[in-house]
């Protein structure tokens, strides 16, 4: 027995030590494909850190990050919790009718009534009482898929009934009744492109604009793998992304303005990003701050000012093609304060298209 414990520590100080040893030489992770975020580094070592406790905190979060085979333990773990212990979820994301999603609850009221604001400071220092004004709210995949597999989420309802009571001067776009679960993604946040000509017609009725119904669907050959599978840790199918287009799209021109306001050439599908790290980034080349679509094959003068978020990316190609131009604006990468700069008001039909992930979690918005 004394020999079997000798052997049982002697064994366990040497895994220890192997992974101590494996820790200390390996060469610091700065990004996880897999999750698609930054991981921590290794924290500040001074007096001042380390009396304020401040070191201690932010090395556990390294240690957390920088552990040796960390994806493999993270699917041990997941497999462990959902096969073993019969967990619903693992870091919140959950599988239900074949699709994966993420826990998204409460209900932040805060974070609501940030965004609100910015939208009121925008409409009062820019649009007029006289202009176009529409907001439209796009569910998140657990209005479709949370109740009934018995997780919790926000009341997308109540979110919906919330925004048009805090702006009453927008008119609301209703478009839960024209979408389903399978308009999403099975491993990602968004919707299927191919899938929205419908929600784009509802668009196009309310800003009493012509859309075609013709379009060629084009399959990128890389399988796509959303956001939610790094953070599900476990093996899922992929998804396959399609994009359309037609002889008004391919007309298209797109001009991107940069951090320092200048324009640059864009696109409306940006293949270069489809072995990126977020092959949804073909849509308008991911995130920018402005960007204006400006289309030679109508002859109207019409006007729409978009500010938006990654959804918008997919969807705002297939309404474009009733306006002369498009301006796209994301607040969460350009001041609201700075807008008039790049954008003129003048006569435009204005749209706020935001979901309810992002109005939740609205402390993004500058």
């Amino acid at each position: 027995m004394k020999i079997k414990n000798i052997i049982t520590v002697f064994l366990l100080a040497l895994i220890l030590g192997v992974f101590c040893i494996f820790a200390i030489l390996k060469p610091q992770t700065r990004f996880s494909d897999s999750e698609r975020r930054y991981l921590e580094k290794f924290p500040e070592l001074s007096i001042k850190t380390v009396l304020s406790g401040e070191f201690m905190k932010e090395f556990e979060g390294y240690t957390l990050d920088q552990f040796p085979l960390r994806d493999i333990f993270r699917g041990i773990k997941a497999f462990s919790e959902q096969n073993i212990f019969l967990k619903k979820d693992n870091n919140k994301v959950f599988k239900a009718k074949g699709h994966l999603s993420k826990i998204e609850y409460p209900l932040n009221e805060n974070m609501i009534d940030n965004a609100v604001d910015k939208f009121n400071k925008i409409n009062d220092k820019f649009l007029d009482v006289s202009d176009n004004i529409y907001f439209s709210l796009i569910p998140d995949k657990n209005y479709f898929l949370a109740t009934d597999s018995g997780y919790l989420h926000i009341d997308y309802n109540q979110m919906s009934e919330y925004m048009k009571n805090k702006l009453p001067y927008m008119e609301h776009i209703d478009l839960k009744e024209n979408l389903s679960i399978e308009d999403y993604y099975y491993t990602d946040t968004h919707w299927k492109q191919e899938n929205l000509i419908d929600v784009a017609r509802i668009f196009a009725d309310k800003l009493n604009i012509e859309i075609p119904s013709h379009y060629t669907e084009n399959q990128l050959t890389e399988p796509f793998y959303g956001v939610y599978c790094g953070q599900y840790a476990l093996p899922v199918r992929s998804d396959t992304i399609t994009y359309l287009t037609n002889d008004i799209i391919n007309e298209f021109k797109v001009t991107n303005i940069n951090d320092l306001g200048k324009p640059e050439e864009g696109v409306v599908y940006d293949l270069t990003k489809a072995k990126s790290k977020d092959p949804y980034e073909i849509f308008l080349s991911g995130a920018k701050a402005v960007q204006i679509i400006e289309n030679p094959t109508v002859a109207n003068d019409r006007e729409l000012i978009v500010f938006r978020d990654s959804f918008g990316a997919s969807l705002l190609p297939l309404i474009a093609q009733g306006y002369s131009k498009t301006t796209l604006i994301d607040i969460r990468y350009v001041y609201s304060d700075a807008i008039g700069y790049f954008v003129n008001f003048k006569d435009a039909d204005v749209l706020f298209l935001y979901s309810s992930i992002v109005l939740n979690n609205s402390s993004s918005f500058r």
